[in-house]
């Protein structure tokens, strides 16, 4: 009977879209504890907070207590999959399923031990990978890894792959430059406006300021930092750049932001390090990807951000 109900919560994570996203994840764990203290049938209303728009209990800590007992130390999503929007009608087409299933088929254990098989296959996702070929040019490189998230990214709906890798390339490059313990890292889900930073980073009297849609927002953000003394630089995609400079020009910042496009930003600097030799620029590339992974690894919680350099 546990080979059909596996079949049938496979069939069901497919359509649904659960497999591969911490939030949808983490709603199925939950609502499967919830079902294994308060029975089946469940009412979905009665899983909402009194407001109504969050699923009780979804939370890092609960997901983390469920996790935890199944040899799970790492975290699967820093929010447990609260804020998102689609996490209610997750619960519901989930409570739907369990409340259809047969009475011989609804064995709580096998559902929950389906679920925790997924959370395993989450962190062993495949990373982005890339292959160091020494007729592609630096910024090929970079540019190689921004659109392998990009796909990514099309397919996982509320997760934003690329900002979070364009903010970890920018933090590796400054790490490589100027030494790990330089400046102080955070996952790209943190606000500056929570934690009162002055931008992604700061390094003396300068802020930068790391995006992949350079609108009104981080372009005041840069006024602000020039009103407190401080120098401000913006680094976004390449195709960003004309872009950032018009709303810059209109905020009379024309002359007084300095805006880089990635590729540029992290190449010059790796045949810098390189020394312009080809054995050199190989052994820059593989410690410049070495810190973004040690990066990642520190402040994020999707192991697929990573990069592997295939041989």
């Amino acid at each position: 009977m546990s080979t059909k109900l596996n079949q049938a919560l496979r069939e069901f994570s497919s359509e649904h879209e659960f497999d591969g996203k911490k939030g949808p994840l983490s709603v199925a764990i939950v609502v499967t504890q919830h079902a294994r203290e308060m029975g089946l049938p469940l009412d979905p209303a009665a899983l909402l907070t009194d407001g109504g728009g969050q699923v009780h209990g979804l939370g890092k800590a609960a997901v983390q207590v469920i996790l935890k007992r199944h040899g799970i130390d790492r975290v699967l999503a820093q929010e447990g999959g609260r804020t998102s929007r689609g996490s209610i009608n997750k619960m519901k087409v989930y409570v739907d399923f369990l409340n259809r299933l047969d009475d011989d088929m609804a064995d709580l254990e096998v559902i929950e031990a389906y679920w925790i098989s997924r959370v395993n296959d989450f962190f062993a996702g495949k990373p982005l990978r890339i292959t160091l070929d020494a007729t592609r040019s630096l910024t090929y490189v970079v540019r190689d890894i921004l659109t392998q998230a990009a796909e990514r990214q099309v397919g996982s709906v509320g997760i934003q792959h690329v900002g979070a890798v364009l903010q970890h390339l920018v933090g590796a490059k400054l790490d490589c430059v100027l030494g790990p313990d330089a400046l102080k890292h955070n996952s790209f889900s943190t606000a500056d406006a929570s934690t009162g930073r002055v931008g992604d980073f700061a390094l003396g009297d300068v802020a930068i300021h790391v995006t992949t849609f350079p609108g009104e927002a981080v372009i005041e953000r840069c006024h602000v930092n020039i009103d407190g003394g401080l120098r401000p630089i913006l680094v976004t995609l390449p195709e960003r750049v004309d872009v950032a400079r018009g709303i810059a020009e209109q905020h009379l910042l024309k002359n007084r932001l300095d805006i880089f496009d990635i590729e540029q930003f992290v190449a010059l600097n790796l045949y810098e390090m390189g020394e312009f030799g080809t054995h050199g620029r190989r052994a820059a590339i593989e410690d410049f990807i070495a810190r973004y992974n040690a990066i990642v690894e520190e402040v994020e919680t999707d192991p697929s951000l990573q990069i592997e350099i295939r041989a």
